[in-house]
């Protein structure tokens, strides 16, 4: 071969496998443990969490434009207690999914505000009154 005019490392040199293997590193959920303050899937494959879906994750459905998918994954798949079940009994008759409710992190974010002093109420909208409207 040809003379290559480059530094060479000269001694001992360690070289150790990394133990990052796929099967170690899948992780699946379908039910498991909530958080008892927000109602959100606790994180984690060791507590047998799901996966976080971040800030930047929904910066990049909401330039998509994939609304329906990100209501989804931020209302039913997340704290939303009661559009779950309702969404898991619709899903198990065979039913379409009905309309989210409110997310668990509203209620908890209310009362931050009224353990601040703030006096914040929550208001559901009145479907007689839309109609009139």
């Amino acid at each position: 071969g040809e003379k290559m005019i480059e530094r060479v490392n000269v001694g001992y040199m360690y070289m150790l496998k990394l133990h990052h293997l796929v099967d170690e590193k899948v992780h699946a959920r379908s039910t498991g443990p909530y958080s008892l303050v927000t109602q959100q899937p606790v994180g984690g494959k060791a507590l047998f969490g799901g996966q976080r879906f971040g800030e930047m994750e929904v910066w990049a459905l909401e330039a998509y434009g994939a609304s329906h998918i990100l209501k989804e994954m931020l209302t039913i798949k997340s704290d939303d207690v009661e559009g779950r079940t309702r969404a898991y009994r619709a899903i198990t008759r065979g039913e379409s999914v009905p309309e989210s409710g409110v997310p668990e992190t509203i209620f908890v974010l209310t009362k931050e505000l009224q353990a601040l002093g703030l006096d914040v109420d929550l208001y559901e909208k009145d479907k007689a009154k839309e109609g009139e409207a």
